[in-house]
């Protein structure tokens, strides 16, 4: 049985005048009837979310702990024996534990949807042979979609034209350098988020123009599925099982001193309902009525001084959980970082350190036009930390040539007095089989 994976590589290396018909597409975009169809048959572009709480869900999860129940017990017990004040004692403290509680969780979940709400991705599809931007949520599989520099990808596509697109996929691999894209499959890759004529929900053009035709949407797209079990049922958290553990205890050691107590002094008094009426005082006393609210109150104290950060906290025991850590491990750059790389040195072919490679380097980021890629921005921000100055160079720029994935490398003709000068940027193997015999020598050394 083939695999999703599978799927995504047999639509990568598929000939595009092959992939349309197959999805039932084609270039000129899906009629509305056919959009009817293929939503019925896939499901809208939604990706998964987590289940909206309704309120008594919410009052059931803040209420629900073996301590609470244990003081919701005490607490009836007391009113039934006329201990009055111990009952209005026991469930106010539990109470006022679960009002804040309630009360945060509340707050930074509207806090959380204000904030979702402040995005509305929408992407320019093509329908009945007009292009029109439709929401993330209304594609369906076999919509074309237009793509340009600063798009977010709606779904997980396929490119059937492309112009220099370059993909921003870190979210997705951690890797800060963009991914070019073509129409053409030009590697056998065996994995699809390396397949160079595959996009994927949750990354972003970076530079060019081009189409693409959806192949997967919602829940079957890779970050669906990433998102599926990130909103799945959260595990237990060790805040969790430490305040269940000592809940428990307690439990443990009133159900082996109550019946003691009892017994011992009914059997001594021979007065067993005042027996009774001291055994459920000890049960009282030996319980912490104000341990839930001591513990939601610290805990509301660390949301609201988060809040003052910029930071919500959606969930309170998440707060000691994460202050908990002892070790925290992270991957590579990209995806918990800013997806950014920085110039730490600047060398020439021998492997020393040399301000004239920097010179050149900042010379050509500079005058090419285009969007700067993540290259660009480092050299520009190192050479300005350098103090670099393009006014007292006396360069100017006369002609360029921009870059392609033919020659893959972008040059510019600067002019310096009656000096003009080629400054060529690329890849490795490009740059070098331009170079001259010793001086590809001398490199390779």
């Amino acid at each position: 049985m083939a695999t999703p994976n599978d799927t995504l590589i047999t639509y990568g290396n598929m000939d595009v005048d092959t992939l349309l018909p197959s999805l039932g597409s084609r270039r000129t975009g899906l009629t509305s009837k056919e959009v009817v169809t293929q939503r019925q048959q896939h499901g809208r572009n939604d990706i998964a979310s987590e289940h909206v709480t309704t309120l008594w869900e919410r009052v059931f999860d803040t209420f629900k702990n073996p301590l609470n129940l244990l003081l919701v017990i005490l607490a009836i017990i007391a009113h039934a024996t006329g201990d009055y004040r111990a009952a209005i004692i026991i469930t106010g403290m539990m109470l006022l534990a679960v009002v804040l509680r309630f009360t945060q969780e509340i707050r930074a979940d509207a806090a959380a949807a204000k904030l979702k709400a402040l995005v509305a991705n929408r992407a320019s599809v093509v329908r009945d042979g007009h292009d029109v931007m439709l929401s993330f949520e209304d594609l369906v599989v076999g919509d074309i979609v237009n793509l340009s520099a600063g798009d977010m990808i709606p779904a997980d596509v396929r490119i059937i034209a492309a112009k220099n697109v370059s993909i921003d996929q870190s979210t997705l691999t951690g890797e800060a350098l963009p991914a070019s894209k073509f129409a053409t499959a030009t590697s056998d890759a065996q994995a699809p988020l390396e397949h160079d004529t595959l996009c994927f929900l949750g990354s972003n053009v970076v530079s060019g123009a081009g189409q693409a035709v959806v192949v997967a949407t919602g829940a079957q797209t890779f970050f669906g599925e990433l998102a599926q079990r990130v909103t799945a049922k959260r595990e237990e958290s060790s805040f969790d099982r430490g305040v269940n553990s000592f809940t428990w205890l307690m439990i443990r050691f009133i159900a082996v001193m109550v019946p003691l107590v009892f017994f011992i002094n009914g059997f001594v008094t021979r007065n067993w309902w005042e027996a009774f009426l001291f055994a459920t005082s000890i049960a009282v006393g030996l319980t912490p009525e104000m341990f839930p609210m001591i513990v939601s109150v610290n805990l509301s104290k660390g949301a609201i001084a988060m809040s003052h950060k910029r930071v919500i906290v959606k969930r309170l025991n998440a707060i000691q959980n994460f202050g908990a850590m002892d070790v925290l491990c992270t991957d590579k750059t990209g995806t918990l970082t800013e997806g950014k790389i920085a110039l730490s040195d600047h060398i020439d072919m021998r492997g020393t350190s040399d301000t004239t490679v920097l010179h050149y380097a900042y010379l050509n980021s500079f005058f090419h036009t285009g969007l700067n890629n993540v290259l660009d921005d480092a050299i520009l921000a190192h050479a300005t930390h350098e103090q670099f100055d393009i006014a007292a160079t006396g360069y100017t720029k006369v002609d360029e040539i921009p870059f392609d994935f033919m020659r893959k490398r972008m040059s510019v003709i600067v002019q310096h007095g009656d000096t003009r000068l080629l400054l060529c940027k690329g890849a490795y193997e490009e740059i070098v089989a331009c170079c001259p015999f010793s001086t590809q020598t001398a490199w390779s050394r």
